[in-house]
């Protein structure tokens, strides 16, 4: 039950002492009923009623109504390390009966039996902050965040103002910090930040909390949040579990927010008057501060975080794998009627079976793998977006044949009934193409804008295209888009040459 102040336990004295009954009593002063029963027990008990005596004063008043129940504590026993018992308790496995039975071995004469052992230990634990007072086992989780406040860098030839953003990382039971300014709060930089801030730990917790920002979560539920693909990616590198914490639960993310809070007055509020010119200045700088919020002793636990981390977190973090995580975008594609793929304006083969298929693919900075149900079935080195294919001859079907009837052939039909223009530009598409599946996009796209256009447009269209050598879907779309069909080239103007002795002719060249 929450202990209300005083003067309103005053206000229930002396509102009973006056007849009113103890519902009117909690409806005035706006209380539970079952706490207004409670507190005129605790009074009834200890001999008090209204009014008080002359001089009681507010302490007085709580010190009788809220004494121990055990009572004062007895003289010559041996008082336990209040902080050491709180931090051996966040060790797996660790009970405070076992803590008690190893003080009352240090002291089988003048310790306290298990109750009163127990009692006083939620005492001192009820002076600690709620979040310290949360148990967080060693090595088991770690909570990440970015800070609400930036930090302002100066480019120096433009002298444009950017603001970095800081992201904070801290481990459960020691609070041993982590941070460092990224320019985004982007999927690259978050990605980058864990990858960094786990090898600062020099181990994996088995948990990662994270609040629900749209870069690692892309559905933010109570339930069943969803992950990025390459957020979940980077957990199963390293054998880790992203957690994200509940919309609307704040204790979820308390560690987090506390750690943002230490960093933002500890390290980002003596940054306000420095002026930085690049973010590879400020992360110096934020180093050497975070170095020292490290090692400064705290009050309460009476050690620094750097020590509990060295007591605690580090011994039960798991190792980090031989090779960290090399950042990889997921995306979903699906396989043409040319059995490529498109990522990132360039076309990369799929095994022609996966025609139609929904697929993933995974980007790197250098590769490109192709999955299907799990399970890669393609893989190319990265090209530039330059709206080539990269085909891989065993993808390709035997003798180029088609599924779901579409062939070259069939692409030629389709052309000729647009008309001859449309036909000619098609031919010379799939002629320009080392394979010919390569160019069946271009030409189905071409014959469908048939339907909005009509098949005159398309004609001229095409006609112009092929005039000045555009062999593209993009171009014969650009030229209906722009009306350029409708435009025809200027013609040479009839008639004998102009001669006059101020133009030079054409002999003046030769």
């Amino acid at each position: 039950m929450r202990r209300l102040p005083m003067r309103k336990i005053s206000e229930v004295l002396r509102m009973k002492a006056s007849g009113l009954s103890t519902r009117k009593i909690a409806a005035s002063l706006s209380i539970g009923q079952a706490t207004v029963v409670e507190y005129l027990k605790r009074a009834e008990r200890v001999g008090l009623s209204w009014p008080l005596p002359e001089g009681t004063t507010e302490a007085d008043l709580e010190r009788r109504l809220f004494a121990p129940t055990g009572g004062e504590r007895r003289r010559g026993l041996a008082e336990p390390d209040w902080a050491a018992v709180h931090r051996e308790l966040r060790r797996k496995n660790v009970t405070l009966s076992l803590l008690w039975e190893e003080y009352r071995a240090a002291h089988p004469d003048d310790g306290y039996g298990y109750s009163r052992f127990c009692e006083l230990y939620r005492r001192w634990e009820g002076r600690l902050s709620p979040v310290m007072r949360q148990h967080h086992v060693a090595g088991e989780r770690v909570f990440v965040d970015y800070a609400g406040h930036t930090v302002e860098v100066v480019d120096a030839e433009t002298g444009e103002v950017r603001q970095a953003q800081v992201f904070v990382g801290v481990l459960g039971a020691s609070s041993y910090t982590y941070a460092e300014a990224t320019w985004t709060q982007t999927l690259p930089d978050w990605i980058g930040a864990h990858v960094r801030m786990l090898a600062f730990f020099g181990g994996v917790p088995g948990q990662v909390v994270s609040d629900n920002l749209k870069s690692g979560v892309t559905r933010a539920c109570f339930y069943e949040p969803g992950l990025n693909r390459t957020y979940a990616d980077m957990a199963a590198h390293y054998d880790t579990a992203v957690i994200p914490a509940r919309p609307r639960k704040p204790r979820d993310k308390a560690k987090a927010e506390v750690g943002v809070q230490v960093v933002e007055r500890w390290i980002l509020a003596q940054l306000r008057k420095r002026r930085f010119f690049s973010l590879a200045d400020v992360n110096a700088v934020i180093s050497t501060l975070l170095t020292r919020l490290n090692d400064k002793v705290t009050q309460h636990l009476g050690a620094s975080r750097r020590t509990l981390f060295e007591q605690l977190d580090k011994p039960a973090l798991k190792p980090l794998p031989a090779t960290p995580y090399e950042y990889a975008e997921w995306l979903e594609r699906r396989a043409g009627l040319d059995y490529h793929v498109e990522v990132g304006k360039h076309y990369y083969s799929v095994p022609h079976q996966l025609l139609k298929k929904a697929l993933w693919a995974r980007l790197t900075a250098g590769t490109v793998e192709i999955y299907h149900d799990g399970e890669r079935v393609a893989s190319h080195v990265r090209s530039s977006g330059n709206r080539r294919h990269t085909t891989v001859p065993e993808h390709m079907p035997a003798s180029h044949r088609r599924h779901a009837g579409v062939t070259p052939g069939e692409i030629r039909r389709r052309a000729a009934r647009v008309g001859p223009n449309t036909a000619a530009l098609v031919e010379q598409i799939l002629h320009a193409k080392t394979h010919p599946e390569q160019g069946f996009r271009a030409c189905l796209g071409i014959v469908r804008l048939a339907r909005p256009h009509g098949h005159e447009a398309i004609e001229a269209a095409c006609e112009r295209a092929t005039e000045i050598g555009a062999l593209s879907y993009s171009s014969v779309k650009s030229i209906l888009k722009n009306n350029l069909h409708r435009r025809r080239p200027r013609e040479p103007a009839e008639g004998p040459a102009i001669t006059h002795h101020n133009i030079r002719g054409a002999n003046y060249f030769h």
